[in-house]
């Protein structure tokens, strides 16, 4: 391992215990919330995941001038948005999942009802954080809209309905596959980014290097999950692998093939590192974690 990806794994560790017990404590809700809708929110947001996506935040706002500590609530606030986003694919409506980080998933721990009101709850407590918690409220108010516009109809959940339509509907062409992923998992990935950049007070500049950076990372992401559904471990990636084809989807690997896929991941990235480096010192862990994307195994 290199020192490099010692660093960065020691930078998301530290984050991770950072951002943990802020998720843990906004859940800390009162007792008009039922205790069994609690549990599931609460099972499926602290089940262990890597937390890129908040980690991302507290990073690029780290990387504009601000201090970690303040762009908290938006990190807590994506990673409701995201967690809900899976808890809804899982459903046997989507993609029919049993497991997720290793367990069962949502719907299988509880039940589907359970889980889509869970779902529910966590991407409408996210907003109510941002809005009380985020400060400055100018700032709160920007990353309110980065986040609606990130999960909403022509962000995450048009992605994910284009995603489903791929199924039937075969897609040839390289454009049309990266506008899906673009919205079903780069702008959620990008409005990470821009989020940290406002609280930490970015220029423009800045702002609009961090969202092509978010734009090739999103795209460089979803490649890497595709290729690690062939070749990943089950074990290590706590979901079942080999099933995209088995559902039908369109995936790089089936479009391009393995090998141009990885090519083609291996360039985004590239692109990416080169958009953060006239931060300087403050665009290592963000050149670092570029590179986690493309390597990662799980």
């Amino acid at each position: 391992m290199s020192s490099s990806s010692t660093d960065l794994e020691s930078t998301l560790i530290d984050l991770k215990k950072v951002i943990e017990p802020e998720l843990k404590r906004y859940l800390e809700l009162s007792a008009d919330c039922p205790d069994r809708l609690r549990d599931s929110m609460t099972y499926s947001l602290l089940a262990g995941g890597k937390l890129l996506r908040p980690a991302l935040v507290l990073i690029a706002c780290e990387a504009c001038g601000g201090s970690r500590e303040t762009a908290i609530p938006a990190a807590c606030a994506i990673e409701m948005v995201h967690t809900y986003s899976l808890i809804h694919d899982d459903l046997p409506a989507m993609d029919n999942d049993d497991l997720r980080r290793g367990r069962p998933t949502n719907h299988r721990q509880f039940d589907e009802a359970t889980a889509i009101l869970a779902g529910d709850g966590l991407l409408t407590y996210a907003f109510e954080v941002i809005s009380r918690h985020q400060k400055p409220e100018q700032a709160a108010l920007k990353c309110i809209l980065e986040l609606a516009y990130a999960a909403g109809p022509e962000g995450m959940v048009g992605g994910q309905m284009a995603d489903l339509q791929a199924e039937t509907e075969k897609i040839t062409k390289l454009e049309e596959l990266e506008q899906i992923h673009l919205r079903k998992t780069g702008r959620l990935l990008r409005s990470a980014l821009r989020m940290g950049a406002i609280v930490g007070g970015a220029d423009d500049l800045t702002l609009s290097a961090l969202s092509e950076y978010g734009y090739c990372l999103g795209l460089a992401f979803q490649i890497t999950d595709d290729l690690l559904d062939i070749t990943g471990n089950q074990a290590k990636m706590g979901k079942a692998v080999q099933k995209d084809q088995t559902h039908g989807k369109a995936t790089y690997p089936g479009l391009l093939g393995v090998e141009p896929s990885r090519n083609h991941a291996d360039q985004l990235i590239q692109r990416a590192r080169e958009l953060v480096s006239p931060l300087g010192e403050r665009s290592q862990s963000l050149e670092q974690l570029a590179s986690f994307v493309l390597n990662r195994d799980h």
